[in-house]
């Protein structure tokens, strides 16, 4: 059976990765071979022995896996957004269906539409809508406190699921596609003149009401908990929204390991689940007429599992929570009906419940670290000779956890916490066994005692995490590992996690070696390679050679916690083995080519910063040796010149002259091809730069200036640098509407490629022994749900 839910996982997994859905052909053949298998593997005489029929079994939980996500995958892909309709104004009624989520400029929430104005749009059953205020006083509009459960009527303007699509970045559209949310869009006020409109205060449904407790607890925190800075972590152990933690206490919890404890995780849930069924089995066999009709340990199990029940419903159902749950009511299951199991057909039992339930959920990392690291629990605390001391045991489960989650850290996120043992050491018991029961007792006291204890509580324990984060080596950061050696990697900690007595058990740690050292292959003498991110209406490209890199521009901010540095930059300079930068460009003075800047500077090590920013900038003043941008400035790394053809010097002393045309304009050229960045450049800036340096401007990549505004790519610009690739990097559907067509138009007639951004994620662009080539993100790494 093991082995059949484990088959049933990868065919679920397959599915997931595939960049279209097999059609009905397909899954009517791929039914019939699980059907056939299926009454072929229960004929003992087909299958004699037992090793044929687990193969056959093991093969039927394949196609099984595949076939269920697939019908599962077609069904919502067919809920969607008419194109026709993406962009317009649609009246829309509905519920509010999750936890409105406050930001700086309004509010954001889920949305389930009941009905829709015209008739005819077709507008997904979930939406996920943002009512703004207001970016300037002119377009200021109140927005009414809205709460889960609440009917309301919209005037809104949807469009389809967009995410960025980044190396190593976070995959948006697959997030939204998990939770049912099949357009985005925003709350518009009528032209009509008719406001947003209430209609009903509570909705009366199951799901509605437990949102609204949710809010409700929620409400209570914030209300027992003012200006107090950890109140958010005690929100998120109470309801799962970790919204309101605070991203500098994010960075301290990454860099020791504990981040998997500031949210609703399967220790938690374990802890209540074993709290609530203590205290049942205590007071049962005391009641001796209760013990009598029905067994204590029986009545324990079921208390049990209802509170882990209730807590993973108040708390939003996450995969780890969801996986305990699970578990907790195997057991309980065997226990309640006599049929004791062993802990692995739990676990196997909990991940098939899981995946039948949410067939997306193996795209979280949460399943991942989850299942993982107790299926190494188990796998160092099952079957071992002689019952071990609580300590050594507890210590044992730790190296297990920490050793044994490495590579999938390192998959996911580049980085393992080298701190996490000592960290989670002090943590786990702190915050699963103290800090979070009072947070749920103090949902529903009356008084405020216990959260006030639990917050202090968290502030003693994040003096100590703070000291551990700011240690020298407290995280190890590389390169995504290479696909090779981590089947290496796995069988080494397998090796390495046997029990005492194994021989030559510390050779498994050799083969754990690859997986750190092996670096992917490196550029030829003479080689570039450039990434356009996609971020948004803005800028962000990074260059690199054999042995150095370059960023040019950090693209936008867009809260204080969000910009294009921590969500775009860092993990796609992680995950391609970049510790430091040797040199960063802003071209310019504004938010959409340096709001990362800063968030970058701070991450990693900087040689040298050129821009065109004015003396007293923070980004000019945080430099440690800077250098304004000017025509004839060169200098080469690896067989590739760099040079910069604007502005001239003379342009820092005009006070005319706008920052736009200020941009640093550097050229890329490779032994076999160059690159033109040129920044928000516009007409005057491209009629200087073609009057001073047209013989040097010829190349077969640029990126286009100022993202194909109509204010830039003049005819004579365009005509001096020929590109063979014209790459705009533009928002989808951005409020400016670049590209303008008129721009697109212009490079096709010279003969350029059009290559966007918002269509195909980052451009990556090659200049080696080949040429130049350019391919995007969405088709490097192609799934079914973009843009679907």
């Amino acid at each position: 059976m093991r082995l059949a839910v484990i088959a049933f996982a990868a065919g679920v997994w397959l599915l997931q990765r595939q960049a279209a859905l097999p059609g009905a052909a397909a899954l009517a053949a791929t039914a019939m071979a699980a059907v056939g298998l299926a009454a072929l593997a229960r004929l003992r005489m087909v299958y004699p022995r037992v090793g044929a029929r687990v193969a056959a079994f093991t093969l039927l939980g394949f196609l099984l896996g595949y076939l269920w996500a697939a019908l599962w995958a077609h069904v919502r892909i067919a809920d969607r957004l008419d194109p026709a309709w993406e962009g317009r104004d649609i009246e829309i009624t509905g519920v509010i269906a999750g936890l409105p989520e406050p930001f700086e400029n309004g509010v954001r929430f889920e949305f389930d539409v009941e009905s829709v104005a015209p008739a005819g749009a077709s507008v997904p059953q979930r939406v996920l809508l943002a009512w703004y205020n207001g970016l300037t006083r002119e377009e200021y509009q109140e927005v009414a406190p809205v709460r889960a459960g609440e009917r309301w009527r919209f005037a809104a303007r949807l469009k389809r699921p967009h995410g960025q699509s980044n190396p190593a970045g976070f995959d948006y559209e697959a997030w939204l596609i998990e939770r049912g949310i099949r357009a985005t869009g925003t709350v518009r006020v009528n032209r009509r003149g008719a406001p947003p409109e209430r209609l009903d205060t509570m909705v009366v449904r199951p799901g509605y009401a437990v949102e609204r407790l949710r809010e409700r607890v929620r409400e209570r925190f914030w209300d027992a908990l003012p200006e107090h800075r950890y109140a958010g972590v005690l929100t998120a152990l109470a309801v799962g929204d970790q919204k309101a933690i605070e991203p500098q206490d994010w960075d301290v919890y990454t860099r020791t390991g504990v981040n998997h404890l500031m949210s609703i995780s399967g220790l938690h849930v374990t802890m209540v689940s074993g709290l609530a069924a203590a205290l049942v089995l205590l007071g049962w066999r005391r009641a001796q007429a209760l013990a009598l009709r029905f067994a204590a340990q029986k009545a324990a199990a079921i208390a049990g599992f209802t509170a882990a029940f209730g807590y993973c419903l108040i708390a939003g159902f996450a995969v780890p929570a969801q996986r305990t749950l699970y578990m907790v009511g195997v057991v309980a299951l065997a226990l309640v009906s006599d049929r004791l199991t062993s802990a692995s057909r739990v676990l196997a039992l909990a991940l098939l419940a899981v995946l039948v339930l949410d067939p997306w959920a193996v795209l979280s990392a949460g399943f991942w670290l989850s299942f993982g690291a107790v299926a190494l629990i188990f796998y160092v605390g099952c079957g071992r000779a002689g019952p071990p001391h609580w300590l050594a045991q507890w210590g044992a489960m730790q190296w297990a956890v920490t050793v044994g989650l490495a590579p999938m850290l390192l998959v996911l996120f580049r980085q393992v916490s080298l701190a996490s043992p000592l960290a989670n050491a002090v943590a786990i018991p702190v915050i699963s066994v103290v800090v979070t029961p009072l947070a749920l007792a103090g949902a529903v006291l009356p008084f405020d005692f216990p959260l006030q204890l639990a917050h202090a509580l968290l502030e003693w324990l994040m003096w100590l995490l703070r000291w551990l984060a700011a240690l020298d080596g407290a995280l190890w950061t590389q390169h995504a590992p290479v696909d090779w050696t981590l089947p290496l990697a796995a069988a080494g900690i397998l090796w390495l996690l046997l029990p005492r007595g194994f021989p030559a058990r510390w050779a498994g740690a050799l083969l754990l070696i690859p997986m750190a050292s092996v670096m992917p292959p490196l550029l030829a003498h003479g080689a570039a390679a450039l990434t356009v991110f996609e971020v948004g209406q803005g800028l962000s490209v990074l260059v690199r050679t054999r042995s150095h890199a370059l960023l040019y521009d950090a693209g936008p901010a867009w809260s204080p916690e969000a910009d294009s540095g921590n969500r775009v930059i860092l993990p796609a300079l992680r995950a391609q083995g970049v510790r430091a930068l040797d040199a960063l460009v802003v071209s310019h003075d504004d938010n959409d080519h340096s709001g990362g800047a800063l968030t970058v500077m701070r991450a990693l090590p900087v040689a040298r910063l050129h821009s065109s920013l004015p003396a007293l900038d923070p980004i000019v003043q945080a430099a440690r040796y800077r250098i304004p941008c000017a025509d004839g400035s060169a200098w080469a790394w690896d067989g590739v010149q760099f040079e910069f053809l604007h502005p001239a010097m003379a342009g820092y002393g005009d006070p005319g002259e706008s920052a736009n045309n200020l941009s640093c304009v550097l050229k890329v050229s490779g032994a076999h091809g160059a690159a033109l960045l040129t920044g928000d450049l516009e007409r005057r800036g491209e009629a200087d730069l073609v009057a001073r340096r047209a013989d040097s401007l010829r190349a077969q990549v640029l990126v286009v200036p100022h993202h194909g505004s109509s204010t830039s790519s003049t005819p004579e610009f365009v005509h001096a640098v020929a590109p063979q690739f014209a790459v705009f990097p533009v928002g989808y559907r951005n409020r400016f509407a670049h590209p303008r067509p008129e721009v697109v138009a212009r490079y096709g007639e010279q003969g350029s490629r059009i290559v966007r951004s918002d269509e195909s994620g980052a451009v990556g662009i090659m200049i080696d022994e080949r040429g130049v080539s350019v391919r995007g993100q969405r088709e490097t790494a192609p799934r079914y749900w973009h843009g679907r």
